[in-house]
Parts: C-alpha cells; sequence; structure tokens
C-alpha cells in the first residue's frame, strides 16, 4: 500500500483514524473493475489511494452516464452513513491502484461507535450531492468540449499525474454521448495545445489552459469539497 492516505481518513482524530485502520485492508483495484451495482447490496466500502472510481447512473435502453467521481479525496459507499445498504449508482474503477477496503458490517459498527467519523461522512453526503448536481446541469447545459475538458481535469486530480489512460469509447461511456463528439472535442483541446492524446493516452500539457477552457461547474466543485472537508 502506498504511504500516502485516503483523506476522509486522514481528517479523523488519531484514534479514530488508527481503529478504522485496523479494520481496513489493502487491495489493488483493478481498470474497469465493477465494485458495486444500484440496487445491490453493498458488500464493501472502499477509500481510494492513488485509484479512483466512476459513479454512473444506469439509464434503461443507454449504457448509463457518469455523475460523480471518487478518489483520495472520498470514498465508496457514503450512503452507509444514512443506515442504508443498497447501492445507489454502478460503480466502476476508471483509475486502477490501491484503495483501502472494509467489509459493511465492520464499517457500519466503526461508524456508530465514532462521531467523528459520521460528522465527516455527513459533510462527504453533501459533496456528493453537490457533485451529482452540478453534472446533471453540466450534461444539460454546457458544450462537449467544457465537459471533456472538467472530466479530464477531475481525473488528472485523482490520478495525481499529468498522464493517464482512457479509450474514446469509455469517455463517450462516461460522459453520455457519441464517439465522434468527444474526438472533436478532444481534437479541438489538442489544437489548443492543452493535451495530448494518442491511442487512449492522455497527457495534460496546460492546466492552466485546461481550467480556462472548462466550465464553472469544476471550480465549484473544488469549492464545495474545500469549504466542508478540509
Amino acid at each position: 500500500m502506498a504511504p500516502v492516505e485516503n483523506h476522509l481518513i486522514e481528517l479523523l482524530p488519531r484514534k479514530d483514524r488508527l481503529r478504522l485502520l485496523a479494520v481496513c485492508e489493502p487491495v489493488e483495484l483493478v481498470l474497469a473493475e465493477v465494485l458495486c451495482e444500484p440496487g445491490k447490496p453493498t458488500r464493501h466500502v472502499y477509500f481510494p489511494v492513488d485509484s479512483f472510481i466512476s459513479l454512473v447512473a444506469l439509464v434503461e435502453g443507454s449504457p448509463g452516464v457518469e455523475v460523480g467521481m471518487v478518489g483520495r479525496e472520498g470514498m465508496l459507499g457514503a450512503q452507509l452513513a444514512l443506515g442504508v445498504v443498497t447501492a445507489p449508482l454502478h460503480a466502476v474503477v476508471q483509475g486502477g491502484g490501491a484503495s483501502w477496503r472494509i467489509g459493511t458490517p465492520a464499517f457500519r459498527l466503526e461508524l456508530a461507535r465514532s462521531l467523528p467519523l459520521q460528522r465527516g461522512m455527513n459533510r462527504y453526503l453533501y459533496v456528493l450531492m453537490a457533485q451529482q448536481a452540478a453534472s446533471a446541469a453540466c450534461l444539460r447545459f454546457h458544450q462537449t468540449t467544457e465537459r471533456l475538458a472538467r472530466w479530464l481535469l477531475m481525473s488528472q486530480d485523482r490520478a495525481h499525474s499529468d498522464h493517464f489512460h482512457v479509450t474514446h469509447e469509455f469517455l463517450a461511456y462516461m460522459l453520455g454521448m457519441r464517439r465522434v463528439g468527444i474526438t472533436a472535442a478532444a481534437n479541438a483541446l489538442q489544437r489548443g495545445g492543452l493535451i495530448e492524446y494518442h491511442r487512449g493516452d492522455v497527457t495534460v500539457l496546460d492546466r492552466s489552459g485546461l481550467e480556462a477552457a472548462t466550465c464553472s461547474c469544476y471550480a465549484t466543485d473544488r469549492q464545495t469539497y474545500a469549504q466542508l472537508l478540509h
């Protein structure tokens, strides 16, 4: 396991943090691995370290659309803080790597005995709600290039690298649109010198330029998180 911890775990007082880690196990998440399905019981809670997870709303007759993303800043299974075991969304590994994993019964027991963990989960639930609301609005009102820039920035933040891998097919799936639209948007960002994209390998060349190319949703997401979880 990498030495860097998950931010939600780091925010806990030392006593609560050590007690939570005592019931965690380190795991390696694999790209495209499905961690939970909507309507099914949540078997494990995940606190990513250097991996990240896409939260996808499934729609009948379509592959669905991404409505949230979880990396080192968050966790998968936050609905357990509401006493709900059923998973609300399809969760798939977008970036492989290290994560902490806890069985649902052990996590619920720890949640019941740790007030700081309860507070952290409640605040993180609000962050998720805000992120998902922003994603819905972004899908409806913002241009493809802006949305792609936002998605790339969010992925870069969670990959902790200027370089990561993603295919056109996966991008079209995550952004809920046709591949041809993704190709046009990616080409526009490349022509602007903001990214380099070749056979699924993305390199962010100009971070500030990419931030200027995205919509306001990206900055709003970051501000909400910073205000509540610091």
